[in-house]
């Protein structure tokens, strides 16, 4: 049977100024209607560049994805993304950053009815109070929560999450992590994460996909946490698997570190 978003046999290779030079290759991955899965690895392991093969911004040198029975060739609606740096248009406000989607999205509806979506889901991230703020006015964290609901806004079949807290002080990278999936709960829309933060993977997701440092960078292993939704941070915590798993995350990465190393040494 199909999982609702099918990684396989993914691979990408840049122009380099003498060969192409391989980024990820042997890529496959499955992810089930709902789930929370995230890509963790090194600094420049590939994993943005999948989220971005997945996005339809960067066109896979092989393999395919496919989506609800349909395969990936370009960008388009039903994947929402979330970048690092939520790129808002300074012009504009908060809700008509969201109500540009939106307009995309929902051609047929009234004015009010769209207004109303935009209204809703910047409300739902807590910003109520700064509709008609321009981002200069909000704080990086605000900026991330309109990013947020924009990407939220047309209801995509799959969210897609760039380092999106990666930006953020420590605090408020705690706070939005909550929000999230506070969000994310009501709706369990399909999400697939990439981070570098061990914890924050921990906490967001059902799965955690470790990958190879490359080059030709492809899943490693595959972790399956079991903490109840919805979760509250302290009782993660507190649990003996939090630890186990990472223990067993960090000393998969520090694997990564040596086999490279080992690499360089017989270069």
């Amino acid at each position: 049977m199909s999982a609702y978003l099918e990684l396989f046999k993914l691979a990408k290779a840049f122009a380099g100024p003498q060969a192409q030079l391989p980024v990820v290759q042997g890529f496959d991955l499955r992810i089930e209607r709902g789930e929370f899965v995230s890509i963790v690895g090194h600094s420049g392991c590939g994993k943005s560049t999948v989220l971005a093969m997945v996005a339809g911004l960067v066109a896979p040198s092989d393999g395919g994805i496919v989506l609800d029975g349909r395969e990936i060739d370009g960008p388009g609606p039903d994947r929402g993304v979330v970048f690092q740096t939520p790129s808002l248009l300074p012009w504009l406000t908060a809700f008509q950053n969201v109500l540009l989607g939106v307009d995309r999205v929902y051609p047929h509806g009234t004015r009010e009815q769209r207004d109303a979506i935009a209204t809703h889901h910047l409300a739902r991230l807590g910003l109520a109070h700064a509709l008609h703020k321009r981002p200069r006015e909000l704080s990086q964290g605000e900026r991330q929560r309109v990013g947020i609901a924009r990407a939220l806004a047309h209801k995509p079949k799959v969210l897609l999450l760039d380092e999106p807290f990666g930006m953020l002080d420590a605090l408020t990278r705690l706070e939005l992590q909550e929000v999230l999936l506070d969000v994310w709960g009501r709706e369990r829309t399909t999400a697939l994460m990439v981070t570098h933060d061990v914890d924050e993977a921990l906490f967001l997701s059902d799965r955690i996909v470790l990958m190879t440092k490359g080059p030709r960078a492809r899943v490693g292993e595959i972790l399956t946490t079991s903490f109840a939704r919805p979760r509250v941070r302290a009782e993660v915590l507190e649990q003996p698997e939090y630890d186990r798993l990472r223990l067993r995350m960090l000393a998969f990465l520090d694997e990564q570190e040596a086999h490279e190393c080992a690499d360089q040494s017989a270069a």
